[in-house]
């Protein structure tokens, strides 16, 4: 159950080394290329794909707009943005995009992506039809964020807690600790509600990582998160933490 993949580049040298690369990873089957979001629809008309890598700037033409076009197609093949622009990440997740890879391209972070990619394949073929789409209102499942010139992927669901302070926020995870400079009321909207909760007018938190909850000043709580964090839940909070805890 190998991929076939499709490159739209407008490039041909960064097709061809991405081609050479894609040549290097297991579970690719196929690669074929366009130059166009004209050639790209035709090439998958003529030979159904299952994987894309597209790159967001063509000639006169934008990526995003084929990957809107995809989306809508009865069973969609996956996309893999690679471009030498980091700041459409956001945008790219938005429209479903399984990875976001960067120019210039290393075999190593291309093998990670297509290992991604073919593990949603698999899972699509087992159940007979593509994954829907994420629902937007339901927040995002995968959190791209841009820290020392790199764009990680968190899996919201490993975010122990949000806190922001002196400027700067902070998004805790089990291992790492990431630094950026976004609002923290943006990060709430994004990741969606449950089991997120804002606590303070400086934390968000995941109720799933709660250890333990001890009373504070001026009947408030501090809680402790499963990496030892402490955090206080202010008392305009109070009333909302109580009804979704439980107590």
């Amino acid at each position: 159950m190998r991929m076939r993949v499709l490159i739209v580049d407008d490039e041909p040298l960064a097709r061809d080394e991405l081609a050479y690369l894609l040549g290097k990873c297991e579970g690719v089957s196929a690669i074929a290329q366009a130059d166009s979001i004209e050639e790209a629809l035709g090439a998958m008309l003529a030979d159904p794909v299952d994987l894309i890598f597209l790159d967001i700037h063509l000639t006169n033409e934008s990526g995003l707009s084929l990957a809107g076009k995809i989306n809508k197609l009865k069973n969609p093949p996956l996309i893999i943005f690679a471009t030498a622009y980091d700041d459409y990440a956001i945008k790219a997740f938005e429209l479903n995009a399984t990875d976001y890879v960067l120019k210039p391209f290393e075999l190593e972070r291309i093998q990670q992506a297509v290992k991604k990619a073919y593990g949603q394949h698999q899972k699509q073929e087992r159940i007979g039809e593509p994954e829907p789409p994420k629902r937007q209102d339901a927040g995002l499942q995968v959190l791209p964020i841009q820290m020392d010139e790199r764009i990680y992927m968190l899996q919201v669901p490993e975010i122990i807690a949000i806190g922001v302070e002196n400027g700067e926020t902070t998004i805790y995870t089990k291992n790492m600790e990431y630094i950026i400079h976004e609002p923290l009321s943006a990060l709430e909207k994004k990741i969606g509600g449950h089991p997120f909760l804002r606590v303070h007018r400086a934390f968000l938190i995941n109720l799933k990582e709660i250890k333990e909850i001890q009373p504070w000043f001026n009947n408030t709580f501090q809680l402790t998160m499963s990496n030892g964090l402490k955090i206080p839940v202010s008392r305009s909070y109070m009333k909302d933490f109580k009804e979704k805890v439980g107590i």
